[in-house]
């Protein structure tokens, strides 16, 4: 069965390296390939992951409106047979890890009807996969307009100040109020350093999750990600990477 882990926070908390990282600790934990779903319309995890720059599926979801308003979109194909076709073209495959790229949510028109067949479409490549990681942006648009499919397990990221938790309180606030079966909410802290002080330890207390995991600032990280260098290269001296296994180890007996 296909488990799906989201990842949301606001922007500049390393949401992406954690999904990076958590992508490299789940592939130890299985002979398949993982779907990776960048959701984010900043589109940088194929960085992360060291894959080319994928076609996304907002720029194939506008060119099929773009043709069918054009009328040459044709009857020997449905839209579902289109967008079902393009997308899986578009799907950039790594060694072990297939990243598919979302985009915008949406364009100027109309797109309900076209997002439910991009959702099912997903939903039928996502079963085909033992983990799929979801990097959305802080405000969940993709989850929010059902784009993607129910989630296991959501992860809200945030750095190691009070204005981060407050950013992180509100995301887990969202996802209560999407038609989305959110099963399981938890906080991971990235970047820290040393003990948590008392006002970022009261935040975290008031927002009521339970703490995934804490993950330390590593210097290693951000040379990488300085270069443009995909974090898969990091060796198992990392910190961050070790604090990221450590909890994905604990994960698994969860989901």
């Amino acid at each position: 069965m296909t488990k799906t882990i989201a990842l949301a926070g606001k922007g500049g908390t390393g949401k992406t390296t954690i999904a990076a990282l958590l992508i490299r600790s789940l592939l130890k934990r299985t002979s398949q390939p993982i779907l990776a779903i960048d959701a984010d319309p900043a589109t940088n995890l194929h960085l992360a992951l060291g894959l080319a720059m994928p076609v996304t599926a907002g720029e194939i979801r506008e060119e099929m409106m773009e043709t069918a308003q054009a009328g040459q979109l044709g009857v020997t194909i449905s839209r579902h047979e289109y967008l079902n076709r393009k997308i899986r073209m578009a799907l950039e495959e790594g060694d072990q890890v297939d990243l598919l790229a979302m985009g915008r949510p949406e364009g100027q028109g109309c797109y309900c009807a076209v997002n439910h067949l991009l959702r099912q479409i997903v939903d039928e490549m996502g079963r085909s996969y033992e983990f799929v990681v979801i990097d959305n942006e802080a405000g969940m648009e993709h989850i929010s307009r059902r784009t993607t499919k129910d989630v296991d397990l959501l992860l809200l990221v945030t750095d190691p100040t009070v204005r981060g938790v407050k950013t992180a309180a509100g995301i887990a606030s969202m996802a209560r109020e999407v038609e989305v079966n959110v099963k399981r909410t938890m906080l991971i802290i990235n970047r820290v350093q040393g003990e948590m002080p008392p006002p970022l330890q009261a935040a975290v207390d008031e927002l009521g999750l339970e703490i995934a995991g804490l993950v330390p600032a590593d210097s290693r990280v951000n040379e990488l990600d300085a270069l443009g260098q995909p974090l898969l290269r990091l060796n198992g001296d990392s910190p961050a990477l070790q604090a990221v296994e450590d909890m994905t180890a604990r994960l698994m007996n969860t989901i």
